[in-house]
């Protein structure tokens, strides 16, 4: 998969399908259909190892059904670290799956550490490994040396990174939103800590643009904090934001359009349970039963894909 610029792979996406959506696949077993998880007993047997399979098989159905509507998806690594070493399998096979069917395949891997550990993440989801993906989700607090390892394995394979500047659960402002007495202002970002953090980004990625004018090191901006997501954007035009928090978290259309720049441009958005489990939701054109989850996830990526290409026409 090494190749062609990260930032440059995934504007070409947005444009060719006209969608600014990723589909977060956060599967939890007991929330699975039930002919999903028969058919995972059929197939391997019962047991922990039926479960993590029946992860494969769900994921397998919907990367099927939103590939249409959606650009990205966005496997959370924990839901399959969870089931040991079969969950590590379905995720390997969904990766490979999504690449497979022309969706760019985000990580949701939170991953950091001390540079030499750094290294070593960035070569198992940044490299041509089993388990590489298009980007990674990184945590930036331990600072530059436990950064630049991914930065670095980026630039190498054509991949791109989505580090965690404002997100989008509510106790974010315990720290996120921490004013640094007597720090001066960081390149005009202010003295939040999370605009110093966004700062740093803007480093980080100014060697690393695309033809696009967007930067391979992108930012996690939640659709929840509206404000913070318009001042991010303002001040990150280079910057490729991936904005959790549509749908089950409360954020909407009009919250999230502050994300993108004039274009229309700049921004994924992310939902995970209003897709993967809409087959549960009673807001779609019609009920959905459980053995048409796959159908339900499709309509809930379309109709989220057209809500905000609303938003920004």
């Amino acid at each position: 998969m090494t190749g062609a610029h990260f930032a440059d792979r995934l504007a070409t996406a947005v444009e060719a399908k006209q969608s600014r959506v990723c589909v977060g696949l956060d599967p939890t077993a007991d929330r699975l259909p039930p002919n999903v998880r028969q058919q995972a007993e059929a197939e391997v047997g019962p047991g922990p190892q039926a479960a993590a399979h029946a992860l494969w098989l769900f994921n397998r159905a919907l990367l099927d059904a939103v590939a249409p509507y959606a650009v990205a998806v966005k496997p959370q690594s924990a839901y399959y670290e969870m089931h040991g070493w079969p969950g590590i399998a379905a995720l390997e096979r969904t990766i490979a799956y999504a690449r497979s069917a022309g969706l760019l395949c985000i990580l949701d891997g939170k991953r950091n550490d001390i540079a030499s550990t750094a290294e070593a993440y960035a070569q198992a989801y940044l490299a041509d490994g089993p388990l590489g993906c298009d980007a990674l989700t990184v945590n930036p607090y331990l600072g530059s040396d436990g950064i630049r390892p991914f930065v670095a394995a980026c630039a190498a394979h054509g991949r791109g990174l989505f580090v965690l500047v404002k997100t989008s659960n509510p106790s974010s402002d315990e720290l996120q939103d921490l004013v640094l007495e007597g720090s001066p202002l960081w390149l005009g970002f202010g003295r939040v800590l999370h605009e110093r953090v966004a700062a740093l980004v803007s480093e980080w990625g100014a060697d690393h643009l695309g033809s696009c004018g967007y930067s391979s090191v992108g930012a996690v901006v939640g659709g929840t904090h509206p404000d913070a997501v318009a001042r991010l954007r303002e001040r990150l035009p280079h910057t490729w934001f991936l904005v959790p928090g549509f749908g089950a978290q409360g954020a909407g259309s009009q919250e999230v359009a502050a994300a993108f720049d004039g274009n229309g441009r700049g921004a994924i958005v992310n939902s995970s349970r209003g897709i993967i489990f809409a087959y549960q939701a009673t807001d779609l054109s019609r009920a959905y039963a459980p053995q048409e989850f796959a159908e339900a996830a499709a309509e809930a990526a379309r109709v989220m894909r057209d809500e905000i290409n609303a938003a920004l026409a």
